[in-house]
């Protein structure tokens, strides 16, 4: 994971400190690339413990098409809560910024609890509107009908392999204003995927890349997603390239980012899948496993909203 590394150094010598829609502020480079070769292990960070479970559970709530955090909070996954509890503040003319720490951090518990038991309260405050899932399985068309990209790519690389169209979208215009109300609009904006000589590439175009905390755990996202689809495929697994806009450390991060520099990163771990599963749609997460991971300890970090 050096290439990794490399970036957070990069941004640190040569980003340029910029304002942003959070308050927070960033240091800033533009226009980067990362590649790892699948079939070398898992690219899971080791220089800091990365939310792996938070990774897998994440995936497979996209994977369904599903936009409520009710499922990911019943899986103790809280990675969205906080924008959609932002919403919900806002109706009552408040918002995180007017919180304590401790204010916020109660609100959130609170919170947290009745999106995982109460479902009527679910339906109404924990929906991010059309965000990844939904773009991903119900992307929207005029007339009334919609287009499940994501079963398109997977048919097609079957049928078609050499196609230059496996492409998913999640970054629609029309749907952006609706995004923005309790969720966020796609960081990932794109997805690509190659078959060459019976191997699954994919690369991944980001827009506005959080490299210290979104990082690691975009990098794994989108190497598990390249691998369960050559697993349901048929295929050997090929490249993850990320491609990224504007790519930044919050400046809240940048002392934490620098002590990760002082790491030696360590042997990648595997990933292998417990049964052989056949459709995209039927994985669990018990069918997925990561062995050999040994990180540094985590650093934790606040996230921007």
């Amino acid at each position: 994971m050096w290439q990794y590394l490399e970036l957070l150094a990069d941004i640190l010598d040569n980003g340029t400190v910029k304002t942003d829609r959070t308050g927070v502020g960033t240091k800033s480079v533009f226009g980067r690339q990362l590649r790892f070769d699948l079939s070398a292990g898992f690219p899971l960070v080791t220089t800091k413990r990365v939310y792996t479970k938070g990774i897998v559970t994440e995936l497979l709530w996209f994977i369904s098409g599903s936009t409520n955090i009710r499922y990911l909070a019943q899986n103790n996954v809280n990675i969205w809560n906080e924008w959609p509890l932002n919403h919900l503040l806002s109706n009552f003319g408040t918002d995180r910024g007017s919180l304590s720490p401790d204010e916020w951090q109660h609100c959130l518990a609170l919170y947290t609890d009745l999106i995982r038991e109460d479902e009527d309260f679910a339906k109404k405050w924990g929906e991010l509107g059309p965000v990844y899932g939904y773009q991903w399985r119900h992307w929207q068309v005029p007339g009334g009908s919609e287009i499940d990209q994501l079963d398109n790519v997977l048919r097609e690389i079957k049928n078609n392999p050499s196609s230059r169209r496996l492409i998913v979208m999640t970054w629609n215009p029309a749907d952006i204003e609706k995004m923005k109300v309790s969720g966020l609009p796609p960081c990932h904006m794109c997805f690509q995927f190659d078959v060459t000589e019976e191997r699954l590439s994919c690369q991944m175009y980001i827009r506005s890349w959080d490299v210290f905390l979104g990082g690691p755990f975009n990098i794994a996202s989108y190497a598990l997603l390249t691998l369960m689809v050559a697993h349901v495929t048929g295929l050997n697994p090929g490249d993850l390239v990320i491609t990224s806009g504007d790519t930044h450390l919050y400046l809240n991060h940048l002392e934490k980012a620098r002590r990760q520099l002082t790491r030696t990163p360590r042997e990648l771990p595997t990933l292998r899948f417990t049964r052989q599963v056949t459709s995209l749609y039927d994985f669990k997460p018990g069918d997925i496993e990561i062995t050999g991971y040994d990180p540094h300890p985590a650093i934790k970090a606040e996230i921007a909203i």
